[in-house]
């Protein structure tokens, strides 16, 4: 078994809350991600207004310093806004190289984790038709397209076009 095949399903996930000094490696992974990348200003005003933004690392005990399993490798980083009665899950991204080894499945299934946990119900998001790969992935988690959001998401900054979001739910199942 190769190293990145461990590292997508055998490795421990930590999930920090993410720091203001976190944001630049965020950054870097965020900027070769997106066709429309949050700034360092999303994300700033993500933390001020308290939403739960974890960074996600190997944790530390299984740490092989200069290799993917190194804590100090930011593997992946979310962005959460609890509401009332829903968790939305505003952003999540894995390092590019890290992509296609099970992260993604992984901490979809912390995010319902605690969403259970906080007694919140469903878990809605948003997503780009053009994102197969995410689309696929919610798909196979069982959320279901609830909506859309016409013209959403910048598509196109040198001719202004936009893409529109599919908008996708799943229910939570609450212990009692």
């Amino acid at each position: 078994m190769s190293e990145h095949t461990s590292v997508g399903e055998e490795a421990e996930l930590s999930f920090m809350p993410m720091q203001a000094a976190d944001l630049d490696e965020v950054l870097k992974i965020e900027s070769v991600s997106h066709i429309h990348p949050w700034t360092k200003g999303n994300f700033s005003d993500s933390l001020a207004a308290g939403h739960w933004a974890y960074c996600i690392r190997p944790q530390a005990d299984q740490m092989v310093k200069g290799s993917y399993l190194d804590p100090a490798v930011l593997w992946a980083y979310c962005i959460l806004f609890p509401a009332v009665d829903e968790l939305h899950l505003l952003n999540i991204t894995v390092s590019p190289h890290l992509r296609k080894l099970g992260l993604g499945k992984r901490m979809m299934a912390a995010i319902e984790g605690v969403a259970a946990q906080q007694k919140m119900p469903r878990i809605i998001l948003e997503v780009r038709p053009t994102n197969t790969a995410a689309l696929a992935l919610y798909q196979y988690l069982g959320y279901e397209q609830i909506g859309v959001r016409k013209n959403y998401y910048p598509a196109n900054l040198g001719t202004g076009m936009r893409e529109d979001a599919l908008v996708m739910a799943k229910s939570i199942k609450l212990e009692l």
